[in-house]
């Protein structure tokens, strides 16, 4: 013991490395200085203290006089040159004594050299302890285990040895050990394992659709049954019906007959007659026309009872069918109730659904020959279905054009009415598509005046949008979801809460077959790479997707173009039941066709300019024309001329005196409405016949344009550009009172649904998922075989590339999310959906790559490196590292446009990587690493490795540590960063999908 160091000289010795030194040089000290050098200076020798002063091994303050009996180290320690004292060796080192090689003269198995002139100067023990570049000879070498310091052993069969172990590790399972080896052969494991994950993501790639496909077969099933079961008890009402009224007559005959014979009271009215006046008397007592006396004829008699018992019977088996009796849904009733037992499963349901739409149909047969008493019987049926009515009303409508002052819209006054259909056309540029954006609510970028009244209230149509239904001209629709996926999801979304599921059924099944959809229900919509429905048929879908949610006010802009005329007229006769509910239907219009014309019943015609040519009944607008002078000619559709007319293309007669740049002012006239100034003078003329037209008068193209300067142009588009995005946000922002009294499902039900919908959507990209995860897969093989873990950097290297390339990789991935489908957002949010269901639903889903990746990335990775920290410490950082670059992705392709969302994709991962792992020597880069997340990502995997390394370790570990600026208790804060990142940037993303909208 009197010659173990101090607690003060192995201070002195551990100093030195946190100085610069690799331990193999020490600074002169009491005992070995250039006056002092006693053989226990040199390298692997040590000495005694005095035997009158013994050493204090607790004493840390000073050095003891060491200079008595100097002999060789000890066998399990080492002597550090310089230092007169014996210091343990660590566990996982090898610390034997040295042996004198005779032909280099050095100690083997150290470095270390005799010194030159003592010849009773041997070989002692070890000499050093530092990192394993300085040190490599004290530890235990790779293939050997040491259980002790001077104790090592060869690792046996099955069993791999790391540098510096003290025991030997069992070898995995399908893995093949040879005696004395550091590594595990893992290649048949690797071939397995890629064997199996490529065979698994065949059989997802190719099968993916199987499962939707499946699923989609059995309900197409239980529909097609339903349907046929309706369809043959609806036929077999109609025959009962028939029988019921035969056998009614000839009961009323033979009552008639028997009358006239037997008694000789004047006969009744003729039953025909009798049927006509008291319809409901004779469907409602049976028996009416009992005998009362019997007679020869009771024989008769009894047969026809028998009769008319069996037509009891027959109507009692029809009824059997409808077992479930779903009340329907008024629309005026603020409950929902059911008579007799709910139906809940898919056949239920569907017969209950199609057994609705037979009896409809059976009505609008009957109702084709009612008599005028009988509409009015039926218009005040309490049980018709009705919808809240919204009339609304407009004067004086003017946009402008923020930045430019170019009228959009000008004067326009008039309204639309409920139950009626309203089109609206003009010649290009004339407004059309601006004039209803401003009666939905979704004019941006202009400033407008005049009112705009909601059944005579001044109120923003926003508060009613839950009843409002908006068709933009694009094709907006899902095209990875199916026609009634489509349909069926919006029904959901915006139907009232409670009405029940069969009644939401029926509303698609309505809407589905109004729309002449059966044939293509179950065919994807299809997109740009994968062909889908037809355009017509994809644009009844378009129009479709607003019908379910049953509005009040339905605006569309230009449903039938791309449509042919039997599939327009199929769209209008829909449009037409629905405005027979009471529903304000407006439509933009481009040349129509003369049928389609009779079906409107009010007409707005726009000139260039954004003026009112004409708004009133459509029949009456050929006689205000012909008031004018203008005559629509022989096999001419009327619109088509107007159109020509306000095109200019076709000029009225001369007779006429009428330019059709003074319609807009003769119609002001015509209505009283005030002109505006620019017109004063066209109307002056107007007035005053006699004076000669001047066909050059109207509004000048250039009017009101004030030259300014380049920097003057430039600053107005920056403040126009500016106000616009300040409309968009105080747009998307501003809360409105909700009057639509209909409460839709709440933001929990809409997640559901939205979990739904895209469930279907990536088990239909499948093929994609595969194929990330198969470069993932490949990833980790390679960049496991080129970065194998490092005993002097803990593996940082492979590390390193392993965050570049699942950063790059799974935030290219994470744009699809929100890239793909922008266009469909901004409409589910215009139409009041929630934007929080939305987006919890897209990351919830993403949740899953989330999970998964991480796993199939490590399953080549980890396997390839086989790192001393363990698959569930790399799996956890991974996964942390995944969801914070996922929501880095989420914001990217919410802010920008899809091609530079992935050059930052890219460009993003390399460079702040590049930044955590360059901060050695600049204090700038160490502080902007800190806002970096590879810095803590690394940090994190570094961590977890470097503490399975100890014993002989600690030095290596402490240094490789110190240099990264490493603490080796900061684990839990890298991952907290992690998932903090990843948080913060999701709520970057969220507040820019509710602020910003892309053009």
């Amino acid at each position: 013991m009197q010659r173990v160091c101090t607690a003060a000289e192995a201070i002195f010795y551990f100093d030195t490395f946190f100085k610069g030194s690799n331990g193999n040089t020490l600074k002169p000290n009491r005992n070995c200085n250039l006056t002092s050098w006693v053989s226990g200076c040199e390298p692997g020798w040590a000495c005694r203290t005095p035997s009158n002063e013994p050493a204090d091994l607790e004493n840390s303050q000073v050095i003891p006089s060491r200079t008595n009996a100097c002999q060789p180290c000890c066998e399990g320690f080492f002597c550090p040159r310089g230092l007169t004292c014996m210091i343990p060796c660590p566990l996982g080192s090898h610390c034997p004594v040295a042996k004198l090689n005779d032909q280099t003269g050095i100690c083997e198995p150290y470095s270390y050299q005799l010194p030159p002139g003592k010849q009773n100067h041997t070989c002692g023990g070890a000499n050093v302890w530092g990192d394993i570049r300085s040190s490599g000879e004290v530890f235990c070498s790779a293939g050997s285990y040491c259980p002790t310091t001077v104790q090592k052993e060869p690792c046996s069969k099955g069993h791999y040895c790391r540098t510096g172990s003290t025991s030997e590790k069992r070898c995995f399972k399908l893995t093949s050990c040879n005696s004395s080896t550091s590594t595990q052969d893992l290649h048949a494991y690797g071939i397995m394992l890629i064997v199996a994950t490529v065979t698994l993501l065949l059989i997802i790639y190719n099968c993916s659709d199987q499962v939707l496909t499946t699923r989609e077969r059995r309900l197409a099933k239980a529909r097609e049954a339903a349907a046929r079961s309706a369809r043959e008890t609806a036929k077999a009402r109609k025959r009962w019906i028939a029988a019921k009224n035969a056998a009614k007559k000839h009961a009323s005959e033979l009552q008639s007959h028997i009358s006239q014979k037997f008694s000789f009271k004047k006969s009744p009215k003729d039953p025909e007659e009798l049927k006509i006046l008291d319809r409901t008397r004779f469907e409602e007592d049976e028996d009416l026309y009992a005998p009362v006396y019997t007679s020869a004829s009771s024989e008769s008699l009894s047969s026809s009872a028998a009769s008319k018992g069996q037509m009891h019977e027959i109507e009692d088996d029809i009824e059997k069918h409808d077992i479930f009796d779903v009340s329907s849904h008024d629309r005026k009733s603020k409950g929902h109730t059911t008579k007799g037992k709910q139906p809940h499963t898919n056949s239920q349901i569907f017969k209950y659904a199609y057994t609705e739409l037979e009896k409809e149909k059976a009505k609008q047969e009957e109702n084709k020959n009612l008599t005028f008493s009988g509409v009015v019987s039926m218009a005040t049926n309490p049980e018709t279905r009705k919808r809240p009515l919204i009339e609304v009303s407009f004067k004086d409508l003017t946009l402008t054009l923020k930045g430019k002052d170019k009228h959009l819209l000008r004067c326009v006054t008039g309204k639309i009415k409920p139950g009626r259909i309203t089109a609206v056309m003009g010649p290009s540029g004339a407004g059309k598509t601006t004039f209803i954006s401003a009666l939905a609510g979704k004019a941006m970028g202009c400033k407008m005046t005049g009112l705009i009244l909601i059944n005579g209230k001044n109120e923003s149509i926003r508060s009613y949008r839950k009843i409002i239904g908006y068709v933009p001209q694009d094709d907006i629709v899902h095209g990875n979801l199916t026609v009634e996926e489509n349909l069926w999801f919006n029904a959901k979304c915006r139907l009232p809460a409670h009405l029940s599921k069969p009644d939401k059924v029926l509303v698609v099944e309505r809407v589905i077959e109004a729309l002449g959809l059966q044939m293509v229900r179950d065919s994807l919509v299809g997109t740009v790479e994968k062909r889908g429905i037809s355009g017509g048929q994809r644009k009844r879908v378009n129009v479709g997707l607003e019908m379910v949610m049953e509005p009040s006010l339905l605006i569309l802009d230009e449903p039938t173009s791309g449509l042919d005329s039997a599939s327009s007229l199929q769209l209008l006769r829909a449009l037409r039941h629905e405005a027979l509910e009471g529903v304000n239907i407006c439509m933009v219009l481009h040349q129509p066709s003369y049928s389609l014309f009779q079906m409107f019943d009010d007409l707005v015609l726009l000139a260039k300019g954004g003026f009112t040519v004409y708004h009133g009944s459509a029949k009456k607008a050929e006689q205000y024309f012909a008031g004018l002078g203008i005559y629509v000619p022989d096999r001419v559709n009327p619109p088509d001329h107007f159109i020509d007319i306000l095109e200019g293309i076709v000029k009225p007669s001369q007779s006429s005196g009428v330019n059709y740049k003074e319609l807009p002012v003769r119609w002001m006239l015509h209505n009283g409405y005030p002109v505006p100034p620019e017109l004063q003078q066209t109307a002056a003329r107007i007035s005053m016949p006699s004076a000669s037209p001047d066909l050059s008068d109207g509004i000048s193209p250039h009017a009101g344009i004030d030259e300014r300067s380049f920097a003057g142009e430039l600053w107005q588009d920056v403040r126009t550009t500016v106000e616009i995005h300040r409309d968009t946000i105080r747009h998307n922002f501003l809360k409105f009172k909700d009057l639509s009294s209909r409460r839709t499902p709440g933001v929990l039900w809409q997640y559901r649904y939205f979990l739904g919908r895209l469930g279907k959507q990536r088990m239909r990209e499948a093929k994609v998922q595969a194929t990330d995860y198969l470069i993932l897969l490949l990833a980790g093989a390679c960049l496991g075989t080129i970065g194998k873990t490092g005993e002097e950097n803990f593996g940082a290297i492979g590390y390193t590339y392993t965050i570049i390339a699942v950063s790059l990789l799974c935030k290219i991935a994470a744009l699809r999310s929100f890239s793909l489908d922008k266009l469909q957002y901004l409409r589910e949010r215009a139409s009041g959906m929630s934007s929080l269901a939305y987006f919890l639903a897209k990351d919830t889903i993403d949740h899953f790559n989330t999970v998964i990746k991480p796993l199939v990335y490590l399953s080549m990775f980890f396997f390839f490196t086989n790192p001393r920290s363990s698959f569930a410490e790399n799996y956890v950082v991974l996964l942390c590292l995944v969801y914070c670059v996922t929501g880095i992705g989420y914001a990217f392709a919410i802010f920008f446009h899809p091609g530079s969302a992935q050059l930052w994709s890219v460009l993003v991962p390399v460079v702040l990587t590049l930044i955590a792992t360059r901060t050695q020597d600049n204090e700038v880069l160490k502080k902007i690493s800190n806002l970096c997340y590879p810095k803590w990502a690394l940090e994190a995997f570094v961590i977890a490795n470097a503490e399975k390394y100890y014993g002989v370790w600690l030095i290596t570990r402490c240094g490789a540590l110190m240099k990264s600026d490493y603490n080796l208790h900061e684990w839990t804060l890298c991952i907290g960063i992690l998932i903090l990142t990843g948080i913060i940037s999701r709520l970057i993303a969220f507040f820019g999908m509710i602020t910003f909208r892309k053009k």
